[in-house]
């Protein structure tokens, strides 16, 4: 088999070599607790330190607003856990507004709080491009809303969400914003002074640094109840021993995205336009375009096939030796319908047959063709079977 073609980008990225050598002295030579009060502690403490404030520059935040997880869906819990019960324990509100195209780290917590702690919650529905109407989420406002949460782009469709004009609508109704700003992390700049984000989560193993390691942006005055308590580390909003070398790691792979934004932006876009096309040209039909058609994640291609079970078209990649997820890496695997593809109004012909493909720094247009010249044929003989014996 020839080298393997990796597309699945959405899911994960190499980490860099370059992260991998700023990583390095973290591990054997400059080992201590950061919390220790000895020269390794405070060296560690130093290096801390330093990542954070290197993230928050890159961000346009101050250092104290940077909580450091220990993954992208703890940021989204402590966001959603955090806000909600510092607002419940002080009486301001109890109602919690999100979409149904989330992903599982936020809805799923957003669910568990409706059940476990009787918060009232709104799931509002998207448009046939998975996008979130302002308008509804200013009608669903209530006197007790406390927090909206709406992901800037999509983690299985790649559409980009108006955060903009939602956060601007939440503050000038006294209300917070919290936006899951994962899969978009790299592909724009953020300026939390200018942005009307209140919380924002990221997970830089999206953006070629470690997995296991995650930040939560917490504008200066927003209140947390801690979700994992213990010790005092993060200001006493997220407690146990810090994670170092990640987040160095961190610092040093957000601010390689942030210097090659453009380039890898173009490069990216150059291959989707690509696969989108291509895809679309060779199943007139049978192949529909799932997202966005121009406010998408520049590296994110994603289609819905009718008639076929993405995870069989899965197999069939993998076998041919192309990567690629159906949709969100933590729900592919699942044999039931996609519930972003059904929030699209799709019907059961297609809800079964999500494909994402997410390209990175190092694929090539040779990548595209060859899946181009793969994926068609994969599809079209899944159909036969499918239509033969169904």
């Amino acid at each position: 088999m020839s080298e393997f073609i990796y597309m699945d980008h959405g899911a994960t990225t190499p980490v860099d070599p370059r992260v991998v050598e700023a990583m390095q002295p973290y591990w054997t030579e400059q080992y201590g607790n950061p919390s220790s009060v000895h020269q390794l502690g405070r060296r560690a403490q130093e290096a801390l330190s330093d990542a954070r404030r290197r993230i928050a520059a890159l961000l346009e935040a101050e250092p104290e607003e940077i909580v450091f997880t220990g993954a992208g869906s703890e940021a989204d819990n402590l966001a959603l856990r955090g806000v909600m019960g510092a607002a419940r324990a002080a009486g301001r509100g109890n109602h919690l507004i999100t979409t149904a195209i989330e992903h599982k780290a936020v809805l799923e917590t957003a669910h568990q709080l409706e059940a476990e702690d009787s918060i009232a919650l709104t799931v509002l529905p998207v448009d046939q491009t998975g996008r979130v109407s302002v308008d509804n989420v200013a009608a669903a406002i209530q006197p007790e809303t406390v927090l909206i949460s709406v992901m800037a782009a999509n983690n299985e469709i790649g559409t980009l969400q108006p955060i903009a004009q939602i956060g601007a609508l939440a503050r000038e109704r006294g209300i917070l914003f919290h936006s899951d700003v994962i899969q978009a992390a790299a592909v724009r700049r953020w300026n939390m002074r200018e942005l009307p984000l209140d919380l924002a989560s990221f997970a830089p193993h999206k953006f070629y640094g470690p997995k296991g390691f995650g930040f939560l942006y917490v504008r200066r005055g927003v209140e947390l109840l801690p979700a994992q308590t213990g010790g005092s580390q993060e200001r006493g909003r997220r407690a146990g021993t810090e994670n170092v070398p990640y987040a160095v790691g961190a610092a040093k792979a957000l601010e390689l995205a942030m210097a090659e934004l453009e380039e890898n932006v173009r490069h990216y876009e150059a291959l989707r336009d690509r696969l989108i096309a291509g895809v679309l040209e060779a199943l007139p039909g049978d192949a529909v375009l799932t997202g966005h058609p121009t406010e998408r994640l520049p590296h994110n291609a994603s289609f819905a096939f009718r008639d076929i079970s993405g995870n069989d078209l899965l197999i069939q990649l993998d076998m041919a030796g192309i990567g690629a997820s159906s949709g969100s890496a933590c729900t592919t695997g699942n044999p039931l319908p996609s519930p972003v593809l059904e929030a699209l109004g799709l019907d059961e012909q297609w809800t079964g047959g999500g494909l994402r493909l997410t390209v990175g720094r190092q694929n090539t247009m040779a990548d595209v063709e060859r899946v181009l010249a793969v994926l068609p044929e994969a599809v079209r003989t899944l159909q036969q079977f499918q239509r033969q014996y169904a």
